[in-house]
């Protein structure tokens, strides 16, 4: 099970806009502190954290953060409507387009997806897959 992400940042205030633009939407939580921010999913008295939860900090090592080449993390929206929503909060925010939201041909036919990139650089999808919505061959 993976119990966490970090991304890298050298700009935590502008990478806080953009964040804050889809995964207070999606029902995560922040905290921020000195080593950056960390989002998580609220943990209902007595039951076990959901996770991963998403940090955004700067590089331990002191150098630039950078984007990995071939590294993605996906978040799941409720609906194919939000996907679209938060897609335009995030470009709003100060994120970079990398694709549409839509359906693509290399996927099931109810995978619905846009593509983002962080202001660092990092790629972001939104995705919902919901069997009761409209799919690709509908």
């Amino acid at each position: 099970m993976i119990a966490y992400v970090t991304v890298g940042a050298d700009d935590i205030a502008r990478a806080k806009q953009f964040y804050d633009a889809f995964l207070l939407a999606l029902g995560y939580g922040l905290e921020e502190g000195a080593e950056g921010l960390s989002y998580a999913l609220p943990v209902p008295e007595g039951e076990k954290p959901v996770l991963p939860d998403f940090y955004v900090k700067p590089p331990f090592d002191g150098k630039p953060a950078s984007a990995g080449n071939g590294a993605m993390v996906a978040f799941e929206a409720q609906s194919q409507q939000q996907v679209r929503d938060l897609h335009a909060a995030a470009l709003a925010a100060g994120g970079r387009g990398e694709g549409q939201p839509g359906f693509r041909a290399a996927y099931g036919a109810h995978f619905y997806v846009s593509y983002l990139r962080d202001p660092q650089g990092n790629k972001i999808a939104l995705f919902s897959c919901d069997p009761n919505e409209p799919g690709r061959d509908d």
